[in-house]
């Protein structure tokens, strides 16, 4: 492996020297800088990273831990986020934690081994990997849900309001037996987005009946078996509200399935952008979430939370 060495003797300089042209100081006399990236470019050099790390007690490296990655919400999300890291100078590692504590507390552990600079993630139902991070005092950013009892930078939409919407078109729409398919108990994200269904329902006169509730896992299987279920009831709803993309493409794959039709049969409404939501004639209505700028809020929160690491969370 070529070292720093080697590219002093190349270019003709100390090794002192080459460290400062590749740190990018800039009291270096330029034609000694050309020689030594001249010299850099001929050798194939590489800083040592580990090396380095153990200097700075940190890397240039965010984690970014998603709870889904087929979970097209996240795409958006991750390139805001990518796009504020490159620009102050970091590189992001995805990890999936698949919805599983498990999986997540060991990414958890991986980030405070590798000596990550920050992390940005969206909890699982227990949340087991973010109060490792919290502990350790790693400069972190929540994203998508909370967690109760850790002060944390997090970016969220308003969920409830978006789902109370949701709910108001199906019942300006004339729908009162509204079914609704939530996520988990344990996910403040499907118990925000449960509140705005049952305010909207208050707010329009209608009964709230938990017999027109499911909960499932945020996933296409869930939001299908989730149908299924509300179609056998003997009395199965006119109207459903969805609160997550992958669980109302599930849901709207039963119907066809069972050759019930939307919205003739049954109104849908969803909760994300869906990619191929336009495409459904009539096109399906959905809560559209600017994930983008999710994704580059909470990359300016880790920032932040970085250069300033005793200011107060915010939300």
């Amino acid at each position: 492996m070529t070292t720093i060495y080697d590219v002093a003797r190349r270019s003709g300089v100390s090794p002192a020297t080459v460290s400062r042209v590749l740190s990018g100081r800039r009291n270096v006399d330029p034609e000694l800088s050309e020689k030594v990236r001249a010299a850099v470019a001929e050798l194939g050099y590489r800083p040592n990273g580990v090396a380095r790390n153990l200097r700075k007690s940190s890397t240039n490296l965010w984690a970014v831990v998603i709870s889904d990655i087929e979970n097209p919400f996240f795409t958006s999300l991750v390139r805001g986020l990518e796009d504020v890291a490159q620009t102050e100078g970091y590189h992001v590692v995805l990890c999936n934690s698949d919805e599983d504590p498990a999986k997540e507390a060991a990414y958890a552990s991986a980030v405070l081994t590798e000596q990550m600079a920050g992390v940005v993630i969206s909890p699982t139902s227990t949340a087991e990997g973010v109060q490792q991070l919290a502990d350790a005092k790693l400069p972190m950013v929540l994203i998508d849900r909370r967690v109760d009892g850790v002060e944390a930078d997090t970016v969220l939409v308003d969920n409830e309001h978006g789902a109370h919407e949701a709910v108001k078109h199906l019942i300006d729409g004339g729908y009162q037996r509204i079914g609704c398919i939530t996520g988990p108990r344990k996910v403040s994200t499907a118990m925000d987005r449960l509140a705005g269904y049952r305010s909207a329902l208050r707010a329009g006169g209608i009964r709230y009946d938990k017999e027109l509730v499911r909960h499932a896992d945020f996933r296409e299987a869930g939001g299908y078996a989730a149908m299924e279920n509300l179609l056998e009831m003997p009395e199965p709803p006119e109207a459903l509200f969805v609160t997550n993309n992958l669980m109302t493409v599930g849901a709207l794959e039963c119907l066809a399935k069972k050759g019930v039709r939307a919205p003739d049969d049954i109104a849908v409404v969803g909760f994300d952008d869906i990619p191929w939501a336009d495409l459904v004639v009539p096109s399906l209505t959905t809560v559209a979430q600017p994930t983008y700028e999710l994704g580059r809020t909470a990359g300016l929160l880790l920032k932040d939370r970085i250069a300033s690491p005793g200011r107060p969370p915010s939300t």
